[in-house]
């Protein structure tokens, strides 16, 4: 706790004050995740199109990895052989195959089902599990061919959800299931190394390489959970963390430390989820026309939530670069990967931000960057990939992981690390998470395995750092809802170390 004689004196003629200069930020972001503009933009594919993509890019990655393990592997003198398609097993046969898993669940959303019982009613709230007493989970693996329905103890033993890749080695049974024995992911993909997209696209430009000096001190900023409200705005909570962004709040050693952050990343949910206009009490309940109204409806929309989160931002940006990224409850598209929040929410930010909104890529991006979820790009040099916390929930309904409800943290630290070794950043979609429909690509595949991972809005801050066969490292991290913690995390830009910074209220 800083004193309170560093804070209040009397003037004195001989005070100095100093300059504070920002540290610079490098930014560099991909594009990974941006949907078709305009008419390119179609929803009447089928969406099992993904899966079959998402095949087709690891099958060969998975099938390298189980060939080389098990390519003298034995059981009582048979030799497992690998079957091109699932359908291709044979009762009694050791035999090893590629596919997707498809795990069936009692609770798990089927519309298919819902629209045979004409159950055209409103969405039931949602589950925090798809997990019934009445039913047990049917684990299966599909391909082009069809479905292969799995059994056995590896299955527990692994963490497995929908729409994963893999490889599992067995024999079917008489019941027609097939006994997994063993089974391969395709674990970490290749790391680039750190500076190098920058450096490559420096040398590109001017053919000269870059001297990039180590910055001791430097930071990145992450928050997310801000929940806005119109009508129940935490003002002292923010006010307190603009102040240390800006480098208005403590004494001159805290101030001094926050020139070092660099940078404040926004992962998602900056708008609370009720933005209605509360009816106030003792007024009458307010009359909706019967004619279909246009334009803007007062009694419907509530635009104060992006208007403070307009003017936090602007307050922000002549100081701090600021990347906002799309949550769940803001005015961005719903389904994974949510498009950035239209520039026209921002009266005041936009002009911090790039003018093309068709190609960004071909422009400097600028200190307002509004982007998607999830998001990847390269800062300070090291590339990073992030969600808002969607992928994460919804695994975590598949499985029981670090207590009720899967809310500890370790448990979702586990499962960020699953997805990572799995290559997909958000393996369930488009099954039980909403997604657009793609038809040549599946862009949740990493291709590149970044050197930072985080996840939004999540209950609480963990962190931890993996490593891959090929030397890769990876830090991990949960961002806690600011909201509920008046929490934010900072990331040390040269160790990769991860810290909170809390904020406070006396008595409350």
């Amino acid at each position: 706790m800083v004193g309170s004689q560093s804070l209040l004196h009397e003037w004195r003629a001989d005070d100095r004050y100093g300059e504070r200069k920002r540290q610079p930020s490098a930014y560099n972001p991909l594009y990974s995740y941006r949907l078709p503009q305009g008419e390119k933009r179609q929803y009447a594919q089928q969406f099992a199109d993904m899966y079959f993509l998402r095949l087709q890019k690891l099958k060969a990655t998975v099938e390298a990895i189980a060939a080389q393990d098990w390519e003298d592997y034995e059981i009582a003198g048979e030799r497992a052989q690998r079957v091109e398609r699932v359908l291709d097993v044979r009762q009694g046969e050791l035999s090893w195959v590629v596919g997707t898993i498809y795990i069936d669940l009692p609770l798990k959303p089927n519309v298919l089902e819902d629209v045979s019982k004409d159950h055209f009613i409103s969405g039931p709230p949602p589950r925090t599990s798809y997990y019934s007493t009445d039913g047990e989970p049917q684990v299966m693996l599909e391909d082009n061919s069809g479905r292969l329905r799995l059994a056995g103890v590896m299955l527990k033993q692994n963490l497995l959800v929908t729409g994963v890749i893999l490889a599992a080695l067995g024999t079917e049974n008489a019941n027609g299931d097939f006994e997994v024995l063993d089974i391969h992911i395709p674990d970490l993909p290749q790391q680039p190394p750190r500076w190098k997209r920058d450096d490559e696209e420096r040398e590109e430009e001017d053919g000269m390489k870059v001297d990039r000096p180590a910055t001791k001190g430097k930071k990145i900023a992450f928050v997310s959970g801000l929940e806005i409200s119109g009508t129940d705005a935490d003002t002292m909570h923010m006010s307190l963390l603009t102040e240390y962004l800006l480098g208005e709040a403590l004494d001159d050693g805290e101030q001094d430390a926050a020139t070092n952050i660099s940078r404040l990343v926004i992962a998602g949910n900056s708008i609370a989820p009720e933005v209605i206009v509360n009816q106030p009490v003792g007024m009458e309940e307010v009359k909706r026309p019967k004619e279909k109204k246009y334009g803007y409806d007062a009694a419907a929309y509530n635009p104060a939530p992006t208007t403070h989160l307009d003017n936090l931002i602007s307050e922000l940006l002549p100081a701090i670069p600021v990347t906002l990224m799309s949550g769940e409850f803001d005015p961005a598209s719903y389904g994974l990967p949510q498009q950035p929040i239209h520039p026209a929410m921002f009266p005041h930010s936009r002009t911090y931000a790039t003018t093309n909104l068709v190609h960004p890529e071909q422009e400097e991006p600028g200190w307002f960057e509004s982007v998607t979820n999830p998001w990847d790009g390269d800062i300070e040099g090291w590339r990073m990939l992030g969600n808002s916390g969607q992928p994460v929930d919804d695994i975590l309904k598949y499985v029981d992981l670090g207590g009720p409800d899967g809310t500890d943290a370790e448990g979702r630290l586990e499962v960020m690390e699953s997805m990572l070794r799995w290559r997909s950043s958000a393996p369930t979609a488009p099954d039980t998470l909403w997604s657009y429909p793609f038809q040549d690509r599946d862009p949740f595949v990493l291709s590149k395995c970044p050197h930072v991972y985080f996840a939004g809005n999540q209950p609480r801050f963990d962190t931890a750092t993996i490593e891959g066969s090929s030397g890769q490292q990876v830090r991990l991290f949960t961002i806690p809802r600011f909201r509920e913690t008046g929490e934010i995390v900072l990331l040390d830009t040269e160790t990769l170390e991860a810290e909170i910074v809390k904020f406070d209220i006396h008595g409350e």
